[in-house]
């Protein structure tokens, strides 16, 4: 009936002598305008542009990394699920830094940090930096920190270059007293006069105040240092993707795709002072599972010849599948009878290695029971800090792996370091370096507005960054 009625309504309009024209739309009152405007600008802050928001479907998209580099079937929902992943891989793959990294309107009084005191160090590494000296930027290129950290960047790292447009990062206090911790522990003049220091600290505290950065930062003095540094910038990616196998003899699972990737990683940069160090261990090396081939035939075990250094022994395990696993167990324990040069263990997202892997063991014919991280192979050989061996590991609450109780096993009761937020000082230098590099004016800058900043965000790094373009 309703149909019927809207019809004949029609009819009797065009019949009457055209069509109606559309009536004139009301302008909304001034108070919605602002209010539309506003939700508009948040939007668009808070969602990259305004741009309509993906879909939410998961129909297409590939969730754990395929180790054969096998592409989704779908190359727009591939392409979206790369642009989602928010990884370090997928920032560094985007991140391009300009040629000139300074803004177009360059001026040096900017240059100048709270109190009059110089905003940038002019140094080239962190070791001559004092507590005197803390508060100050260190300026280095892309390709520097690349050379220095071949395994890879930390995400928030990549994404404090890619919105200042500058890669620098400040020196905190808090840095400072890691780095001191270890350097006491090398410099047997110090050590004798000094008895707090600690071999074995876990980085925790709340999220996005510096831990990753503050290790990344740790390795590279380290490494400027001369010291041998295995550095694992995403511990997460030792007990996520690939495949993996019970080994019959140890009744651990391997995973040899990730130890080869770690093989390659560590030899990245050590290649050289590897090659100097010969293996001190010449048990052989129990074989296993090759990836994706199964068990090597006729053979159990593969022995290093007499004279191999730490280099020899690495090469086996890249270009021998079957060994891969087995030589990172391996390096490990040839790292702890280093003695000619500080040998320094740092692991980033530490704690996913106490929580459940991605992977899952069948039962029965219709449950399967996941994996915890302790029984894979790799991670069973560093996890522990029970040792005499210089060892850092940083939490990594962005990576939402559950929250862990206070006393972890294999861990010693007083490793744990509550890294802290920004202090008030530090916010107003960093406020200072954002105004340099254009993301807050400087007609706009005060010291009311900043201070706004670092109690809205209570000291977080990654909310100031958001907040600051606000001003």
């Amino acid at each position: 009936m309703l149909l019927r009625s809207l019809l004949r309504r029609g009819a009797a309009a065009v019949s009457a002598g055209g069509v109606r024209a559309p009536a004139a739309r009301s302008e909304p009152p001034a108070s919605l305008a602002s209010l539309l405007l506003a939700s508009r600008s948040y939007a668009k802050a808070k969602g990259g542009g305004g741009k309509p928001a993906a879909s939410t479907s998961n129909r297409g998209k590939v969730r754990v990394k395929d180790p054969k580099g096998v592409a989704s079937e779908d190359a727009s929902a591939s392409g979206e699920s790369a642009a989602s992943a928010g990884g370090a891989d997928e920032i560094d793959a985007e991140f391009e830094m300009p040629t000139d990294p300074l803004p177009p309107t360059y001026d040096p009084a900017l240059d100048v940090g709270p109190g009059g005191r110089p905003l940038f160090a002019f140094t080239d590494t962190f070791a001559s930096f004092s507590h005197r000296g803390a508060n100050a930027y260190v300026d280095f290129t892309l390709d520097e920190w690349k050379a220095m950290l071949p395994e890879g960047l930390p995400a928030g790292m990549l994404k404090e270059f890619q919105d200042t447009r500058r890669c620098a990062v400040m020196v905190r206090e808090s840095f400072l007293d890691l780095r001191d911790n270890f350097r006491r522990i090398v410099d047997p003049a110090i050590t004798a006069k000094c008895k707090d220091t600690k071999r074995q600290i876990i980085l925790d505290g709340p999220r996005s105040c510096g831990k990753s950065i503050a290790l990344a930062m740790l390795v590279h003095w380290a490494r400027t240092e001369g010291w041998l540094v295995f550095y694992v910038p995403q511990g997460k990616d030792w007990t996520h993707g690939g495949f993996f196998y019970r080994n019959t003899y140890s009744d651990l699972f391997d995973t040899p795709v990730q130890a080869g990737k770690v093989l390659q990683d560590f030899l990245k940069y050590n290649e050289t002072r590897l090659q100097q160090l010969p293996c001190q261990i010449l048990e052989p090396i129990p074989l296993g599972e090759g990836t994706g081939v199964g068990m090597m035939k006729g053979a159990d075990t593969v022995e290093m010849p007499e004279g191999s250094t730490l280099y020899d022994l690495i090469q086996t395990g890249i270009t021998h599948s079957h060994a891969a696993v087995g030589v990172v167990v391996r390096l490990r324990k040839e790292l702890s009878l280093v003695k000619d040069v500080p040998v320094l263990f740092a692991i980033d997202q530490y704690n996913s290695w106490f929580t459940f892997t991605e992977y899952q063991e069948p039962v029965t014919v219709r449950s399967c029971r996941s994996i915890h991280a302790k029984e894979l192979t790799t991670v069973n050989a560093y996890r522990s800090m029970l040792h005499n061996d210089m060892m850092v590991g940083a939490f990594s609450h962005s990576t939402a792996v559950g929250k862990l109780r206070q006393e972890l096993p294999d861990v010693p009761s007083d490793a744990r370091l509550i890294f802290p937020r920004y202090t008030v000082d530090e916010a107003e230098t960093v406020c200072h370096y954002y105004m340099r590099q254009k993301i807050i004016r400087h007609e706009s800058f005060s010291e009311e507005k900043w201070k706004k900043i670092y109690y809205l965000s209570n000291g977080n790094g990654s909310e100031m960054r958001w907040l600051a373009a606000f001003i």
